[in-house]
């Protein structure tokens, strides 16, 4: 299912569906690595405070409303006439990730909270290895959406 009268909006749809998917991706990149350093911070302490305000105000202030407004602007593109040529194989890749960046972002919520509660949900090693995980993503989404490879 389509709708026509998205057509004229197409070009605005696109620039902003790309400006909230960088700011999503920016808040991506950033939170795991405060995590890196939340994790290696004395509980308690001084740094341990000023991460969970930082990742906070990250959190719920960047990254979730990036994340709904491109969401909501990619399913706008989807409903636009034209956009997807959907027997095309690239899309199945994209919505695949797409949908493991919202899962990664759902554990990032999670973990949050777990810091947020004086908790280390994972080690120092581990946020270090996850924080390529969007990278990975990022370069697949790409790659699906420009160069669609099939």
């Amino acid at each position: 299912m389509t709708l026509p009268v998205l057509t004229g909006l197409y070009p605005w749809t696109k620039a902003l569906h790309l400006i909230a998917v960088i700011a999503w991706m920016a808040g991506m990149f950033y939170l795991p690595r405060l995590f890196v350093y939340h994790s290696a911070a004395p509980v308690g302490g001084e740094l341990s405070e000023t991460l969970k305000v930082m990742e906070r105000r990250l959190l719920k202030a960047i990254i979730n409303p990036a994340m709904g407004a491109a969401w909501l602007l990619g399913i706008t593109l989807v409903l636009t006439p034209g956009v997807v040529d959907w027997s095309a194989g690239w899309w199945h890749l994209k919505m695949a990730g797409f949908l493991a960046m919202s899962a990664f972002h759902g554990h990032l919520s999670a973990a949050r909270r777990g810091f947020a509660a004086d908790g280390r949900p994972k080690t120092e090693r581990y946020w270090r290895i996850a924080n390529e995980v969007p990278t990975v993503l990022m370069v697949l989404i790409v790659i699906m959406v420009i160069v669609k490879p099939f």
